[in-house]
This record gives C-alpha cells, structure tokens and sequence, in this order.
C-alpha cells in the first residue's frame, strides 16, 4: 500500500515524523510537506510563483508552498504511482467545528480527496502534544480497518484526545460543532513605531453538543467526522430563486 503523508507544521514537526515511522511498517510512505509552519493556509494554491521541492536530510521532500501545493504536486508530478491513501498530520492542536474552515491539515487532506483518493485529517487536540504516540496508533488502526473493509474515497476529520492510548474511550462518528465569534484582533506596534495587528483566537465553543466533534474529544472519544466539498445550501436555493423574481421597484 502507498501512503502519502503531509501536513501544515512543516516537514519538521514531531506529530509527522512520528506518524511516518509508526506507518512504515504497514505501507510505502512519501512524505511531502511545507518548508516550514502554514497553519491557517486552508486550501489555497501558490499560482504566483514557481514551487521548489527539496529533500531533507531524514528523507522527507519538503515544498515552499502549502499544504495543498504539497498534495498537489506530489499526486500530479511527483510520485511515479498515485497514492492508494493521503494522510496529513499529526497536527499539534484540534481541527474541530469552524477550525475546519481555515485548517492547512484539513486542506492537504481534501486535495487528495478532491484528486479521488481516500484521505484522513488527523490532529491531536493539544497544542502541548505530549501523545502524538496515541494518534499516531489511531492512525494504524483506522488503516487496518480500510484494508479489511474499504469504505470508498471518503474524507474523514479525526481528533484524537492528548492522552494516552489506554485512556482512549473509543470512537465516534460526529458532525462538526461550532464556535462563538473569535476574539477581537491584537493590536500593537513594531520597533520602528508602525501599527501592526495580531489576528486574534479563535472564540470557545458555541455549539458541543452530544454528537459533535467537541463534546465527544471532551469526553475522551476519537472523534471522527465525514466532511463533503460541496458547499451549496441546497434549503435556500427555492428561497434565493423566489427573491430574484420578484419586481424591484425604480
């Protein structure tokens, strides 16, 4: 089986590295990811200038791009044989609710899943990541499920608690909860006296409730989400249609 494996810290970061040596054993691993930390890059694209890849010295080709450059490039050029499987990961923190929206983690995920392959966004829900060690071996398990059962070119969010494994209390299939409105930007100034602007964090939870990503990784359940790309808001459309007919006055 062929692994691609990417994320949004960098190709330095703890949660990949120890993601790819748990998943040796089990498959042929390429990993392709940022030259350095592109959290919040979401799903964009570098189209104005040309990409770089280049290897490290642990053998990991690293790309100054995003998450999604890095998918990209390694399914379209790079890798001699698609990838029966993209996994970017582990995060250093969750990918839960509204998080989604923004995740570079997310992004490298969904452009293999927008590329027709199977794909897992897999974050630990700690900036702390003191268990990558626990996701790295959800990780393994859900890949030895796929094998036995495969479930088609799905795209799943996982959120793994920062506990040990032992503590895990199973899995959970969620929907995405949401946040309260983010908290206000962070103004200050630089050296040379210009006014600059710190985006804020993001808000606490509004909606986690039973059955969303937060209430279960509260509880100490993998969470685990199917997303879909398709954002029309199918409700609206008789709605949006019934106001585009009606006279607007002069």
């Amino acid at each position: 089986m062929r692994i691609l494996l990417s994320n949004d810290d960098g190709y330095f970061a703890p949660g990949l590295e120890r993601l790819a040596a748990e998943l040796a054993p089990h498959a042929e691993i390429t990993v392709v990811a940022p030259e350095r930390d592109r959290s919040g890059a979401s799903n964009s694209l570098t189209l104005d200038r040309p990409l770089t890849v280049r290897r490290a010295p642990n053998g990991f080709l690293f790309v100054n791009g995003t998450p999604t450059d890095c998918v990209h490039l390694a399914v379209t050029g790079l890798l001699d044989e698609l990838p029966d499987m993209v996994i970017s990961g582990i995060n250093a923190g969750a990918n839960m609710g509204d998080d989604t929206i923004y995740s570079g983690t997310v992004a490298a995920a969904t452009e293999g899943y927008l590329l027709g392959i199977p794909s897992l966004a897999v974050s630990l829900t700690s900036k702390i990541g003191s268990h990558f060690e626990t996701a790295a071996k959800v990780v393994v398990e859900l890949l030895q499920r796929h094998r036995e059962q495969p479930l088609g070119k799905w795209l799943l969010n996982v959120n793994v608690p920062d506990i040990d494994q032992r503590e895990i209390m199973g899995y959970r299939t969620t929907r995405l909860g949401r946040r309260h409105k983010a908290e206000p930007v962070i103004k200050t100034e630089t050296p040379r006296g210009e006014t600059c602007y710190w985006v804020g964090a993001a808000g606490p939870a509004a909606d986690a409730g039973e059955g969303t990503d937060f209430h279960a990784v509260e509880a100490g359940y993998v969470s685990i989400t199917p997303l879909q790309i398709d954002l029309t808001h199918r409700a609206e459309m008789a709605r949006v249609a019934a106001w585009l007919q009606q006279t607007v006055s002069s």
